[in-house]
């Protein structure tokens, strides 16, 4: 590296203190560590069978370590994500946050990362209708009973005993009823709560991906004509109502959403994209001045089609050329994060421009546990294995745990690839 670049690197706005949660926690740099589904839990039984199969996982001492590597002094964590209710788990070596066992070893989790003087988000997720009932034990739900319009999309893993993966098609979620609306608010609320008392320090729910809020907020998968669906304003009711009851339970300004306003993942297909999310947030601003931060997903990114497919969408939607210009202009002084490819060669000058306050890294931070100091010092990326992204495996901790820092550096010999 050049030395000017790699003073331009050091100098970067990127490595500059940010203050999140209205002020009360000051960051030393703005290099985020996303939140990745990594599938590394250990089972609460570990005898699983097809009669009785585990449908439960804590953290134990991987999880512990892993987030302990990539905890820097001042860096932000926002962890992987974490099911408030069994019902709600999209895929199999997930902790959760709904039995003692989960919340001790979430607080084992957040003290190896307050131990390095860093700071770490619970995000809070709900698979909805991207389950099965092999995996939770009971329906999958959503707001609408909409069948995966895919006949040979598959959930992720074969249920337990079985070889075969499972079509989505194959289990219809069932529409949440007002009621089951209102206690699956309430399992949120129940785990946002255990997350505090494990010493998190705030809330990120997420709002993105095709998981349960975004299935609302989908015109393709909401079809319901209540209070809850019909038009921009009423698919975001249950967003809307949920970050109210989560603000109630742990103060607005420990409490973050993210959102994917022109993402694709799950099926999440639905119109009136600027509608709906221009209405999301500024209602979220009106309600929320004060919430810790708000964190969005690149348009062109996508998890599983090429640029050149995400495009051909956004053009459908006469969407060509959107970007996330007018709903950072909605949240004004609320601290702004973004993700989706960001990387050692695209990061710099962009959060000079005020386009963003803070980056979020993740495929890359499962491969570099000291991304951070890489990215400060010019320092080659180790390249992840994506092979490895998603457990459980028979030996959980390669490519997880055993990715050495630069200093000192091996080559891992797994086959890595981009």
């Amino acid at each position: 590296m050049s030395a000017p670049q790699e003073q331009k690197q050091q100098q970067s706005k990127l490595f500059e203190p940010l203050a999140i949660a209205n002020g009360k926690i000051t960051l030393k740099h703005r290099v985020v560590h996303a939140p990745m589904t990594r599938n590394r839990g250990v089972p609460l039984s570990p005898v699983s069978t097809p009669e009785k199969p585990n449908r439960i996982w804590y953290p134990g001492d991987l999880i512990v370590d892993y987030y302990r590597q990539r905890a820097t002094d001042g860096g932000l964590i926002i962890s992987e994500g974490i099911p408030p209710s069994l019902e709600s788990n999209g895929m199999p070596g997930v902790p959760g946050l709904f039995t003692p066992e989960q919340t001790a070893g979430w607080k084992r989790v957040v003290n190896a990362v307050h131990e390095k003087g860093g700071y770490i988000y619970a995000q809070l997720w709900h698979a909805g209708r991207a389950t099965i009932p092999q995996m939770t034990g009971s329906p999958a739900v959503s707001a609408s009973a909409t069948v995966w319009d895919s006949p040979t999309e598959c959930y992720s893993h074969p249920p337990v005993g079985a070889t075969e993966q499972v079509p989505y098609s194959a289990h219809p979620p069932i529409e949440l009823t007002v009621e089951h609306i209102h206690r699956t608010i309430d399992d949120y609320c129940k785990a946002a709560k255990a997350a505090i008392e494990a010493g998190f320090d705030g809330v990120e729910l997420h709002g993105g991906n095709g998981y349960l809020p975004e299935q609302f907020l989908s015109s393709n998968i909401n079809k319901r004509t209540d209070k809850y669906g019909g038009s921009p304003e009423k698919r975001c009711r249950f967003v809307l109502e949920l970050m109210d009851a989560l603000a109630r339970t742990v103060g607005e300004q420990n409490l973050a959403i993210r959102l994917s306003p022109f993402g694709l993942f799950n099926q999440a297909r639905g119109e009136q994209r600027v509608e709906t999310w221009t209405h999301l947030c500024k209602e979220l601003k009106r309600a929320h001045p004060h919430l810790s931060y708000v964190s969005f997903i690149e348009p062109r990114y996508e998890q599983i089609f090429s640029t050149a497919e995400k495009d051909s969408f956004l053009a459908s939607w006469g969407l060509t050329n959107v970007d996330l210009t007018s709903f950072r202009r909605i949240f004004g002084s609320t601290p702004f994060f973004s993700a989706g490819g960001w990387d050692d060669k695209n990061s710099w000058g962009v959060v000079e421009s005020g386009r963003y306050d803070a980056l979020l890294y993740g495929r890359l931070f499962t491969s570099n546990p000291d991304l951070v100091e890489r990215l400060k010092t010019g320092t080659p990326l180790t390249p992840y294995e994506r092979s490895r992204f998603y457990g459980p495996f028979e030996d959980n901790r390669l490519c997880y745990t055993d990715y050495p820092p630069a200093t000192g550096h091996t080559t891992i010999t797994i086959g890595m690839q981009e």
